[in-house]
């Protein structure tokens, strides 16, 4: 696991790993949802809106590479 996903709990998540609330001092924030409306909901706890489709699940925010640390 990356130190990245281990400081990050959403990423730890959206890479299949689920990061232990002890290490982290929070509990991880579910990534991948099975409706459309639970992402849309869960979107303010990213800072973002909307959601986006991923495969078969739905993730928070309208764009996979929505946050500070977003590539180009």
């Amino acid at each position: 696991m990356s130190l990245l996903a281990l400081t990050t709990p959403s990423i730890a998540l959206a890479m299949g790993e689920e990061p232990s609330p002890s290490k982290l001092g929070t509990a991880p924030i579910k990534a991948m949802y099975d409706t459309k409306a639970e992402a849309e909901e869960a979107a303010t706890l990213f800072n973002c809106k909307g959601a986006h489709q991923m495969g078969a699940k739905w993730m928070p925010c309208d764009a996979h590479n929505h946050g500070p640390n977003a590539g180009p």
